[in-house]
């Protein structure tokens, strides 16, 4: 495994529309650990694909309950509404205001190759529509509510043995 370089807001491969994922290869499965990896030691809850550089409709999402790995993902269903914080690891140090659906149902492929669906709430249907949107080659800056904001994150210190 390893960490990749994150892309950033002004990079012109975020705007391209990422390619469906055909066959699950070991390339394929090694681009996930890498990109779980990179999310976990930037402190995110979500990363596409796209944002490490590669053009794949492959999303992973932690919101603290486990790592969802979701290749080829499709929002299939929507309900209600909420609006909230949303910040993006292509953006650091930046947050806005952004209104999504309360619930989202996505389906998927699972790295084994099974198809799934997931029904997500909160911040999972926030995430779930996020990383979405980047393989179609949107930031949620396009949909920012107001003016974006400063975020300042806690570092953790690490204790000394």
């Amino acid at each position: 495994m390893a960490i990749r370089n994150l892309r950033f807001g002004g990079d012109a491969i975020l705007t391209k529309t990422s390619k469906e994922v055909k066959e699950i290869t070991p390339k394929v499965k090694e681009l996930i650990d890498d990109m779980l990896e990179t999310m976990y030691e930037a402190n995110g809850v979500g990363l596409a694909a796209v944002q490490v550089g590669v053009l794949k409709r492959i999303v992973v999402i932690d919101v603290g309950e486990g790592p969802v790995v979701m290749i080829n993902p499709q929002v299939i269903k929507t309900e209600g509404t909420q609006t909230g914080d949303e910040g993006c690891l292509s953006v650091p140090g930046k947050a806005g205001q952004v209104t999504r659906p309360m619930k989202a149902t996505v389906r998927y492929t699972g790295e084994d190759g099974a198809e799934y669906e997931l029904e997500g709430e909160e911040l999972l249907a926030r995430a779930i529509c996020h990383e979405c949107d980047h393989l179609d080659g949107k930031l949620y800056l396009d949909l920012v509510e107001g003016e974006l904001h400063d975020t300042t994150y806690e570092e953790e210190e690490e204790e000394e043995a």
